[in-house]
């Protein structure tokens, strides 16, 4: 299990290349929440347009990479990460995402540089397709979760956020395959409660654990390309089953209105899978305890600021 040393050693060799994100503090009330402040970390506003750079950029530093240069498969945001990594560092890249890949994540990635392959209608499929494209030129996988590297890069967002708001009670977070609310889990260590949550269509983490390991879990939904892949990551369980205090579930209308709620009181353009951890909030789905110091992670927005689902 990865420890906090090791998530400030990974730190010290990505800050060159990252943003410190802000964090906000905002009145719940004004967005339709249980009275009470919260604070968002605004994490959408990272290179490439979400946290996945932390754990793009450790994996690229902290690892041998090949001449043959990196392959990743991606929901979208972890391809734009690696891509945008790749490029800063002149390292080849190729990214394998699935047809449900949003266009303005496959801008990002082609205006990096990286050569991209759109392959079959999950993340599934794109990682099968990466993992023979390894296995064929010799490329270094970047996983998008299940990777110490990866998971060492999302902690420093812990790290981070422990820094700009000392003394959190509680931490809310998105889970997909988990790399995130892992690595968070990682840092806290149980200094706070980390709140992880999915979308109805896709409980990846809900699934693990109510099977006390990672087991397949449906893959849909409004969020599909950032937050539903098949199974959550190997690596990313054992942290899970331990520092995660609890997994809830949000609707993809809860997401919707988180996204809307978000842009319409702060102007703020979080994709739904960046709007999902405040959708529990919102919702009633997760109800903080009255005095908790609460912290909510925003953690994309590759999206476009109207285009949003109704």
């Amino acid at each position: 299990m990865i420890g906090r040393d090791a998530i400030a050693r990974a730190e010290e060799a990505i800050r060159p290349y990252i943003r410190r994100t802000p964090v906000i503090e905002v009145e719940g009330a004004d967005l339709g929440a249980p009275p009470g402040r919260l604070l968002l970390k605004l994490e959408l506003l990272q290179r490439s347009g979400s946290f996945k750079a932390r754990g793009a950029f450790a994996n690229l530093l902290l690892r041998e990479v090949p001449a043959a240069g990196v392959v990743a498969a991606s929901g979208g945001n972890h391809g734009a990460a690696v891509a945008f990594a790749a490029q800063q560092l002149h390292v080849p890249a190729h990214i394998f995402v699935p047809r449900i890949c949003t266009p303005a994540k496959i801008e990002r990635i082609r205006a990096c540089g990286a050569a991209l392959e759109l392959v079959g209608d999950r993340y599934a499929d794109a990682l099968e397709a990466s993992e023979k494209f390894a296995a064929r030129t010799g490329a270094m996988q970047v996983h998008a979760f299940d990777q110490d590297e990866t998971l060492l890069g999302t902690g420093t967002l812990g790290k981070e956020l422990d820094e700009q708001a000392p003394g959190l009670d509680v931490v809310v977070a998105a889970v997909g395959g988990g790399g995130l609310i892992a690595g968070i889990a990682a840092w806290y260590a149980g200094r706070a409660e980390v709140i992880g949550v999915e979308p109805e269509l896709a409980p990846t983490l809900t699934a693990a654990l109510a099977a006390g390991k990672p087991v397949d879990a449906p893959a849909g939904g409004i969020a599909a390309d950032s937050l539903a892949p098949r199974r959550v990551g190997e690596r990313v369980f054992p942290i899970a089953r331990e520092l995660v205090k609890q997994v809830v579930l949000v609707t993809d209308e809860a997401i919707s209105r988180a996204q809307r709620t978000l842009w319409d009181a702060l102007r703020v353009a979080a994709e739904p899978g960046g709007a999902a951890a405040l959708a529990a909030i919102l919702s009633g789905r997760y109800r903080p305890r009255a005095g908790q110091r609460v912290a909510v992670v925003i953690s994309g927005g590759n999206t476009s600021a109207v285009n949003f689902h109704s």
